[in-house]
């Protein structure tokens, strides 16, 4: 992976948020918009509930419009890459919907008086670079003085509110896949640290500039029931969220989860964001845990994944299909992890 020099200091000592790890805890957001006054409109397919990946509004039968927001600080040295990153982790939230990303915003917070402009630069080259990579366009964007680097888009698409999907969509019976290996965040926490091997961060980086567009497009073709994408609050948070909003019960393999290679070592070594343990204590109490896989191993279900894949909830007899048109597009990390069923005293099971 190319490095470009950001300035004096590394691009990443102005994220002293914690990279990836700084999203606010899932149990704080809860607490903060369970009181909040709810819309009322019946063209408003997808508000705040349920904590689904964007929000859908309904402009006719056969449209509607698709909005989601996401920015944090670098989780990387090089501005282009980083700029890469955060673009895919935004648009992935349209595709989860089932939607086509149309229009973006760049959200900018930087320290000018700090850093090279060049930098910012290339972080906006970075993140058109995958903009135009997913068929859509910049518009426009805003910009605010700060003394760390932030950077994100605000995302406008469409989707056919007929073929929407929703992270409320699982179905008993159904097979679970998730289309990207598991481990950003223990990549990113020890490159932080000096501590990761340049094969396992670059194979990080990889995963995390990768569109899930291919992947959005293969559920569609396999009449997937429901869908969202792994962000920060890692695989076991988004997964009991669709759990809860399906009301059916998760059982997730932990034997069967892709991981980005070198990552384990890494688990093992203690490389966890913050995020791991308040993912861990959030969902826990409605959680079963019926394996004696070793710490690190579940530790992956906590793990926060910046630019995750798509976890997927597929009718079961079309599940090796969709693993296969993802293979076919090249993302071979591809793989069933569990499957549906009646809700249980457990939200989420681990076998």
């Amino acid at each position: 992976m190319a490095k470009t020099a950001a300035s004096a200091k590394r691009l990443i000592d102005y994220a002293t948020c914690g990279g990836c790890s700084g999203k606010i805890p899932v149990h704080i957001v809860s607490q903060v918009v369970a009181d909040l006054p709810r819309f009322s409109d019946p063209d408003l397919l997808v508000g705040t509930e349920h904590f689904s990946d964007a929000g859908v509004y309904r402009l006719r039968e056969d449209l509607a419009i698709v909005n989601t927001v996401d920015f944090f600080p670098p989780l990387v040295d090089d501005p282009f890459t980083f700029g890469q990153i955060a673009a895919t982790n935004a648009l992935s939230d349209v595709y989860a919907t089932g939607g086509e990303p149309k229009t973006v915003l760049n959200i900018v917070c930087f320290p000018d008086d700090a850093a090279d402009p060049q930098v910012l630069q290339q972080i906006l080259r970075g993140a058109s670079n995958r903009v135009e990579a997913a068929g859509a366009v910049v518009v426009g964007g805003h910009s605010l003085r700060d003394t760390e680097i932030k950077f994100g888009l605000a995302v406008t698409g469409i989707v056919d509110p007929r073929r929407m999907l929703t992270n409320a969509g699982a179905r008993t019976g159904d097979a679970v896949v998730l289309t990207k290996a598991l481990g950003t965040g223990f990549a990113v926490t020890a490159f932080r640290s000096d501590k990761c091997p340049a094969e396992t961060f670059d194979a990080a980086v990889a995963s995390m500039t990768t569109l899930n567009r291919a992947a959005k497009d293969a559920a569609l073709a396999c009449d997937s029931h429901g869908m969202t994408d792994v962000t920060g609050f890692g695989l076991a948070g988004h997964a009991h969220e669709m759990a809860q909003a399906s009301g059916v019960t998760l059982v997730l393999e932990v034997d069967r989860l892709p991981k980005i290679p070198g990552t384990e070592l890494l688990a093992r070594a203690g490389h966890h964001s913050r995020a791991t343990k308040t993912n861990r204590d959030f969902v826990e109490p409605d959680m079963a845990v019926e394996t004696d896989g070793n710490d690190a191993q579940l530790a992956y279900l906590f793990d926060a994944q910046t630019s995750g894949g798509l976890l997927i909830s597929v009718p079961a007899d079309r599940a090796d299909q969709l693993v296969q048109r993802c293979h076919d597009a090249h993302l071979t990390a591809a793989t069933i992890i569990g499957h549906v069923e009646n809700k249980s005293d457990a939200a989420l099971v681990i076998r």
